[in-house]
């Protein structure tokens, strides 16, 4: 490795990297010196403050939305939240991490020029990712629990979901007799739901993303999980398995009730 010498009206430098047979250079320009009694040219980076900031701005706008499972409505929706977010920050600590690395080699090599490759791999690529990632499995079974562990509330009301191409259908208990309504889910605001769902045909997938994860309806089988809006409102669902030529359009909307208007609701359903 050796570095290339910077041109005379800026400060442009690289290094030349020989792999093998080839030799990698890299680049690394900062801005251009001003020649002597000449006038002062601003940096052309000053041009990607405006872009830079709004597609943080396009980014961060994404974390929101009636399908977005980081703008949770509801305890599994948070808990999964908060997975994301924790695995998002384990991922940035590692990248910024291997980055700082980078940027010693590429601009002060002799800190590094004793380093032995075994050492890179070992220090690298076991010692520095190995506790993030073992912190983060940790985390992600103590946020499963709240999912489908011993710390998942109990059931309030028992809902059974029956998919078929391409909709859904939803059974409720009214007072012994057995109610239903077709692609709107009704359920109490701040109560424990547990969503029964199975297949008429194909496999397909229950998910509603602001209230809680995903669960496949398989044919013949019974699969649940606990649902609970912590406010009124009205939230996005959707099949998330591909099922055919009619699953882009396998909507539903989940409808959160105060207690009074949902037990009104169910009355004015038919069996």
């Amino acid at each position: 490795m050796k570095r290339v010498p910077r041109n005379g009206n800026s400060r442009t430098g690289g290094l030349l990297f020989n792999l093998g047979n080839h030799r990698v250079g890299i680049l690394s320009a900062c801005h251009a010196v001003p020649p002597a009694g000449g006038s002062t040219r601003r940096s052309p980076l000053r041009f990607l403050r405006l872009p830079t900031v709004l597609s943080v701005c396009v980014a961060v706008s994404g974390c929101s939305g009636d399908l977005s499972a980081l703008d949770p409505a509801g305890p599994s929706a948070s808990a999964i939240a908060i997975l994301w977010w924790a695995m998002l920050a384990g991922a940035a600590g590692i990248f910024g991490l291997v980055m700082a690395l980078f940027c010693i080699v590429l601009f002060a090599p002799r800190w590094v020029e004793n380093v032995q490759p075994r050492q890179w791999i070992v220090w690298g690529g076991l010692v520095m990712p190995i506790p993030v990632l073992v912190a983060l499995l940790g985390f992600a079974f103590v946020q499963g629990e709240k999912l489908f562990g011993a710390a998942t509330s109990q059931p309030d009301i028992t809902i059974t979901a029956t998919s078929r191409m391409w909709g859904w259908e939803f059974a409720y208990d009214r007072d012994g007799v057995r109610v239903r309504s077709h692609d709107v889910l009704h359920i109490p605001v701040g109560k424990a739901v547990k969503i029964d769902t199975t297949s008429a045909d194909v496999i397909h997938s229950f998910w509603v993303p602001r209230l809680g994860g995903k669960i496949d309806s398989i044919p013949g089988q019974l699969n649940s999980m606990i649902l609970q809006a912590d406010i009124e409102g009205s939230f996005g669902g959707i099949c998330a398995e591909y099922c055919g030529e009619g699953h882009s359009a396998m909507n539903f909307r989940v409808l959160a009730h105060d207690l009074p208007t949902f037990e009104n609701t169910l009355r004015n359903l038919s069996p």
